[in-house]
């Protein structure tokens, strides 16, 4: 600044005076060479470009990338379907590459546990990154020698995002298309993979659902963001080529899941004795949901990356919608214990009724739902009572633990790749990020 060449000056001055011409070049090269320092502390784009992005091409380098099979590029590895889809791929023989950035908007520990469990399972370490890091995406899609991407970061929630709009708007739309200019960058052919929701069909009221039926009609800001996804994969598929599937997954649940739905929270609330809230209609009619087993969900998301259409949609749902209630009765069964219900009138943003018409994916995809409701809430509270070490005496006798979590011998059209043969590895105690017991 010119305030700081004036008092350079003078300061010059005074120690030419004294015949010490040497220290005003001195003083100069130091306080340009702080500010240059103090310039850098406050760029974060350099900080991180200097450090994160150098340590992973390190971590990428250490990972055993083949050349002859598949490698994904898997966002929201930590997540609940993210994690359940790393799991299935590691244990078909694939390199998943994971990113995800271990956001607080529910409990980090369980994402740390989910993290843990992909470790033992032979999955390389998941990248800490942000999706909307277009540098560090372009990186990871060239030096990881990436082959397919299945992008499952988002912010997930209803409720949520009447309180944190914004949010939503950067995870879902900003990343998104973040995601997409990474891979038109590095490389065009890449089939790309991508959650959207039952939430895009809004106020529909034909039913059941199906991939032709209008979308204008939304009714959240979160079901917004999943429509505009599509939107935009319509226009990046036209504008530049990329190949881009979307999935609206319905109503998801299962072990290790999200605190935040229904299913999950009301197994806290009943055991812990707390008043859980059914929400329904003005006229008294119970919602339904069309729940959908996570290992189904799964068997969706990687039948619809093998087959890496150019521009698909499909609806990925159990076809059978339950009333809220039938829900609340199978985790009172099996927790042994009545819940204490309250009553209220729908909240903003829920829709009455979904149920997914699947017959385009059963045609394109080979999907077929297996799990029923009460099987699925069986696996569930399996791995509640293992994981949290509560008793549930509607359990005795029924298979319990780990069993729970098993995939059945199933396989959906695809690659013959998927197929590639392990061999097994010695029984290995998974690490565990301990967790308390929700109150």
């Amino acid at each position: 600044s010119s305030d700081l060449r004036r008092r350079l000056c003078e300061r010059c001055s005074s120690m030419a005076a004294a015949d010490v011409p040497g220290r005003c070049l001195f003083m100069l090269v130091g306080l340009l060479f702080g500010a240059v320092l103090t310039w850098h502390r406050h760029s974060p784009a350099e900080e991180f470009d200097s450090t994160s992005h150098s340590d992973i091409s390190k971590q990428l380098k250490r990972m055993k990338l083949p050349s002859h099979k598949s490698v994904f590029l898997l966002t929201g590895a930590a997540g609940f379907v993210g994690f359940h889809t790393a799991t299935e791929l590691t244990r078909r023989g694939h390199t998943v590459i994971g990113l995800d950035n271990f956001n607080h908007y529910y409990d980090v520990r369980l994402k740390r546990e989910r993290q843990a469990r992909l470790k033992q399972a032979g999955m390389e370490p998941i990248i800490e990154g942000d999706v909307c890091d277009g540098e560090l995406l372009r990186r990871v899609l060239r030096e990881g020698r990436v082959t397919r991407v299945i992008h499952l970061a988002a912010q997930a929630g209803v409720r949520y995002s009447l309180k944190k709009p914004l949010e939503y708007v950067k995870a879902n739309v900003q990343c998104f298309v973040t995601l997409l200019e990474a891979v038109k960058d590095v490389d065009k052919s890449l089939p790309i993979t991508y959650a959207s929701s039952s939430s895009v069909y809004g106020l529909n009221t034909k039913i059941p659902f199906h991939e032709t039926d209008r979308i204008v009609l939304q009714a959240s800001l979160y079901g917004a963001t999943k429509e505009s996804n599509e939107r935009i994969a319509h226009v990046y598929h036209h504008l530049h080529g990329l190949r881009l599937t979307g999935l609206r997954f319905f109503t998801v649940y299962g072990p290790i899941g999200r605190p935040d739905m229904a299913y999950f929270s009301f197994t806290q609330d009943i055991i812990s004795g707390r008043r859980i809230t059914e929400y329904r209609k003005s006229d008294g009619t119970e919602l339904q949901r069309d729940f959908t087993y996570v290992s189904d969900i799964v068997d969706g998301v990687i039948a619809a990356s093998e087959l890496g259409a150019q521009l698909e949609v499909f609806n990925l749902g159990n076809t059978h919608p339950e009333k809220v209630s039938t829900l609340i009765h199978l985790l009172e069964e099996g927790l042994g214990r009545k819940a204490n219900i309250t009553q209220a009138p729908i909240s903003a943003g829920d829709v009455p009724i979904t149920f997914a018409d699947v017959s385009h994916a059963r045609e394109l995809l080979g999907y077929s739902p297996q799990v029923s409701l009460s099987e699925g809430v069986g696996r569930f509270l399996s791995w509640y009572s293992e994981y949290y070490h509560v008793p549930m005496p509607g359990l005795a006798g029924k298979q319990r633990g780990n069993g729970s979590m098993r995939r059945r011998p199933r396989r959906m059209r695809g690659l013959t790749e998927t197929e590639v043969p392990r061999e097994k590895a010695p029984a290995a105690a998974a690490p565990r990020v301990q967790i308390a017991a929700p109150l």
